[in-house]
């Protein structure tokens, strides 16, 4: 340390060493060190002031005894603070000599709990240092002591971080994530504005879109511009947004990428709500989460490079209230965990800081557009990827490969494994199936699938349950209820996180919560958070949507339902008979704009069939069959149809034709397509419930809408209005612009603008009809 400093900071160190050595001055006045003199000097003077011409006697004879052993006792904790910090001074001038190698992690470890004691010495230090103008010194100790602590760091997030869960909360059954992790399709930007529609209706879309025109970009290059500072990834739920956190911050520890970074902060919005209540600085919220990084004051990102990592947006309960939350500038000031998430994403805390963000598409309206300097989004895995995973998944390849014939066999199925959970519940299932662990039909529908994956789960309890004794069917069927009570209420505030409360609200008692994960271990997922609590989650959104459905078919055979009155789907049960109730759901998921029923809906209806009832039968009540709602249902849904609603919902509705095994209209529909051959429907009038069929044949069509030549069709409106999702998900429509530019132009100009603008003139600049017909294009 002296061979850093100036003549003049020599003589201060060395004037100093003496002073905390107690060296006296010949002077007669005490040293300001000399806590024995000081206090010597100080005590008569302080009971003097209180004494009592009454007391003066006894107080000055307690005095002269207090004296006597306040001497004794400052004089050994004279002795011990000095040698501390000696000790700690010692410690800091190692740190800042250049030839000293950076200290190891065994050296970092206390041998007794003296972390407040080192956080003190270090501050008194670095004041010290300041005020002798040798700031330059003070920050590079504080950078020195921050680098000690980054190998601790990367090993306990490297601990955390490298094996994956995938819906298993118990930590022994889980596997390596480098070892099955299956690379994601990321793109740079975003394929639309914020789409609040349900995330299967976006997923169908997505699925159906090339990515010729697209950019993709891997998620360890996502800072590689130094132009970018804060990152929002989207995607829907269980499409990997965490899988891809974890592999980014794994690969980091393990110096596989991204070493320019210093340190790694994740921390999840479900653990952050769990604060919400707490007012702390920044500093010691990130100690709260890293309690290895504890001696550090603050994070000096103008020296190195640190990022931020806050997952999970959609789970935030906080109210993130930009406009009105107080600016923050102080890493030690405290706030409440709002006050310093908003300021932190404007960049008023840390403005250097590195973020990153991931988000469900409904939610990431919350981040002000001018706080995003990059959008990204998260698109599942590829029809490629998908092969890959089920090849990894699986290490018998000729049962791999079956599985793959297989999904690739229902479109409806093949679709859903963009979603990386959904691939690994079909493996869950089909890998005993059709490995003949297990008979019976091969699921093709939604429903199907996820009754296999219920009942599979059911018979293979929690290991330390099952060795116990086997749970009798009433206790199986109460557990089951009793999730599905819970994914019904939630589904309806849109949460897909739970906390203690809201399992409380549901009559579920959180210390037995362990028997509902014992008889569905990989359904119903308990985590914990660093230090706060338990977090409670569904594997993901089509499994709460299963059990929510499961739920309501069971309330409304048993008229069990006195605590739904005051839910919004409360009138669904007060209907007379199965086929009223079924065709109630169908309208409210009619009702709903963003279609966040349409997947309940289809589970609902696939759950009215005979068959997955008596797949079900220890959860059904014995009240009889239900299966005679279904023709009526069916022609319920027809008529619907013919209604014309929106192509998104009509796509839905022929989802639930399928989950009730009814393919007539799309039968008809294939029927035009191979008579007509090449010249396809082109002057072929068709029915509305045609158009709809049609739409849905091709968008669940294995051919590649890479290009879709709208010429082969009918050029009215009424074809536009219903090949519109079909335009949508392709790279490019082929269009007769120059012949029917105007028709087409305002067909689409008013589908965007249905109200409040009359004419193109209103528009400055005007739309370019390309960036309209290509959803690839803004």
């Amino acid at each position: 340390m002296t061979s850093n400093m100036s003549v003049s900071g020599k003589q201060d160190l060395k004037k100093d060493e003496r002073m905390m050595e107690g060296k006296r001055s010949d002077l007669p006045e005490p040293s300001c060190v000399s806590m024995k003199s000081d206090t010597s000097m100080g005590l008569p003077i302080s009971f003097r002031d209180r004494d009592s011409s009454t007391d003066m006697r006894s107080q000055k004879k307690k005095s002269n005894i207090s004296r006597n052993q306040l001497d004794s006792i400052f004089q050994e904790l004279e002795n011990k603070v000095i040698t501390l910090i000696k000790k700690e001074l010692k410690r800091f001038r190692k740190l800042l000599s250049p030839d000293y190698p950076a200290c190891t992690e065994r050296e970092v470890e206390d041998e007794e709990d003296l972390h407040s004691v080192r956080e003190g010495a270090l501050k008194i230090t670095l004041h010290v240092l300041k005020n002798m103008n040798h700031t330059n010194l003070a920050n590079t100790l504080h950078n020195k002591l921050a680098s000690v602590y980054q190998p601790e760091l990367k090993s306990k997030l490297r601990e955390k971080f490298k094996r994956i869960n995938e819906g298993i909360s118990q930590h022994g059954s889980s596997a390596l994530l480098n070892e099955i992790y299956t690379e994601l399709y990321i793109t740079e930007g975003w394929s639309g504005d914020i789409n609040n529609e349900h995330e299967v209706r976006q997923i169908e879309t997505v699925s159906r879109r090339p990515a010729t025109q697209e950019t993709p970009i891997k998620c360890n290059d996502l800072f590689k511009d130094k132009s970018i500072r804060s990152v929002l990834t989207k995607g829907v739920a269980g499409i990997g947004k965490t899988v891809s956190v974890q592999k980014f911050i794994l690969d980091w520890t393990e110096g596989k990428a991204n070493q320019d970074v210093f340190f790694m902060f994740p921390l999840p919005f479900r653990e952050l709500n769990l604060m919400k209540q707490q007012n702390l600085s920044l500093m010691n919220l990130l100690h709260h989460f890293f309690p290895e990084m504890r001696e550090l004051e603050s994070i000096d990102c103008d020296s190195y490079k640190v990022v931020l990592i806050f997952d999970g947006l959609d789970e935030c309960r906080l109210p993130l209230n930009f406009q009105k939350n107080e600016r923050l500038c102080d890493v030690a000031e405290s706030a409440s965990v709002d006050v310093l998430l908003t300021n932190l994403i404007k960049g008023n805390l840390l403005p250097s800081a590195l973020l990153w963000i991931t988000s469900r598409p409904g939610a990431a309206n919350q981040i002000p557009p001018e706080c995003v300097d990059q959008v990204t989004e998260v698109r599942g895995f590829s029809d490629p990827q998908k092969e890959e995973y089920f090849r990894k998944r699986i290490s018998d390849q000729s049962l791999a490969n079956k599985i793959i014939t297989h999904m690739k066999s229902s479109r409806s199925l093949y679709i859903m494994c963009h979603i990386p959970v959904f691939c690994w519940i079909s493996a869950t299932v089909l890998e005993r199936m059709l490995g003949e662990a297990e008979s019976g039909e091969i699921p093709k529908t939604l429903t199907q699938m996820f009754t296999h994956f219920l009942i599979f789960q059911i018979k293979h309890k929690d290991q330390k349950y099952y060795q116990k004794c086997d749970l009798d069917p009433q206790q199986t069927r109460e557990s089951v209820l009793a999730l599905g009570k819970l994914a019904f209420q939630q589904l309806e505030k849109g949460n897909l996180i739970f906390y203690e409360e809201d399992l409380r609200e549901c009559g579920i008692d959180v210390r037995e919560v362990s028997v509902y994960s014992g008889v569905c271990t990989q359904i119903f997922r308990e985590e914990f958070g660093l230090h706060l609590g338990k977090v409670f989650s569904f594997v993901h959104l089509s499994v709460q949507e299963f059990l929510a459905a499961l739920y309501a078919f069971i309330s409304y055979l048993t008229r069990n339902v006195t605590e739904q009155q005051t839910t919004d789907l409360s009138d669904l049960f007060r209907k007379s008979n199965m086929s009223d109730f079924l065709r109630s759901a169908v309208d409210k998921a009619l009702e709903s704009e963003n279609g966040h029923l349409d997947l309940f809906l289809r589970f609902l209806l696939g759950l009215s069939l005979e068959s997955n009832q008596t797949l079900l039968r220890g959860l059904m009540p014995q009240t009889g069959s239900s299966s005679h709602s279904k023709q009526e249902t069916v022609k319920y849904i027809k008529e619907k149809i013919r209604e014309n609603p929106s192509p998104e919902k009509s796509i839905n509705l022929f989802h639930c034709l399928n989950e009730l095994n009814d393919h007539s209209l799309v039968q008809e529909v294939q029927t035009y397509l191979n008579r007509e051959g090449d010249s396809r429907l082109r002057g072929t009038r068709l029915s509305p419930a045609q158009w709809s069929a049609l739409v849905f044949v091709l968008l669940n069509s294995e051919q590649e809408l890479d290009e879709f030549d709208l010429r082969k069709y009918d050029r009215s409106d009424e074809c536009l209005l219903r090949l519109l999702p079909v335009v949508k998900a392709s790279r490019k429509a082929e269009t007769l612009i120059n012949e029917n530019k105007k028709n087409i132009f305002n067909f689409f100009f008013f589908r965007l603008f249905p109200s409040g603008v009359t004419t193109a003139n209103h528009l400055s600049p005007p739309i370019p009809i390309f960036c309209i017909l290509n959803p690839c294009t803004h």
